[in-house]
C-alpha cells in the first residue's frame, strides 16, 4: 500500500469587492512584485498583509500576474474573468535553476493534478514542496 503525503494547507484567502485574493506561503519566493506594484493592498508589515479593498479590482489582477511564483491567485467575483492563462505558453531556465513557466498548466503534485497559470518549478530538485522551487536546495545559493 503507497502511503499519501498529508494535504497541504489551502491557500489563504482575503475577500475583496469583486475580488478574492489567495496567497500560498508555501509558493512564495519573495520576488515582491505585489509590494512593489500595489503597496497599499500588499504590505507585509501589516495584518491581514493583503487589503484587496485598498484598490480596484482590475489593478489587483494586473499586480497578482506580475507573480512569478503563482503564490498570488485570484478569483474575481464581479463578473469579470478570472486570470487567462499566456498564450503561448512560455518556459524559462533562470541561472539558479528554476523553471519559470506561465501558460495554460496542469502541474503533476504528490497532492494529484493542478490546474495553474504561473509557476517555478524546481529544476535541482532538492525542494521540499515538489514540484515547486523553494529554494532550499542547491539552488538557494544563486539568489
Amino acid at each position: 500500500m503507497t502511503s499519501r503525503p498529508p494535504p497541504r494547507p489551502a491557500a489563504k484567502s482575503y475577500d475583496g469587492e469583486g475580488i478574492v485574493v489567495g496567497f500560498d506561503a508555501h509558493r512564495c519566493l519573495h520576488a515582491a512584485e505585489c509590494v512593489r506594484g500595489l503597496p497599499a493592498v500588499f504590505d507585509v508589515g501589516r495584518r491581514p498583509w493583503v487589503q484587496p479593498d485598498n484598490a480596484p479590482a482590475d489593478e489587483v489582477a494586473e499586480v497578482i500576474h506580475r507573480c512569478p511564483s503563482g503564490a498570488l491567485q485570484y478569483h474575481r467575483t464581479d463578473g469579470m474573468p478570472d486570470e487567462v492563462p499566456d498564450a503561448p505558453t512560455h518556459v524559462s531556465l533562470h541561472a539558479d535553476g528554476v523553471l519559470h513557466v506561465r501558460g495554460d498548466l496542469e502541474v503533476a503534485t504528490p497532492y494529484g493534478p493542478r490546474h495553474e497559470t504561473r509557476v517555478m518549478l524546481c529544476g535541482c530538485g532538492a525542494t521540499a514542496d515538489t514540484p515547486y522551487c523553494d529554494h532550499s536546495g542547491p539552488c538557494a545559493g544563486h539568489g
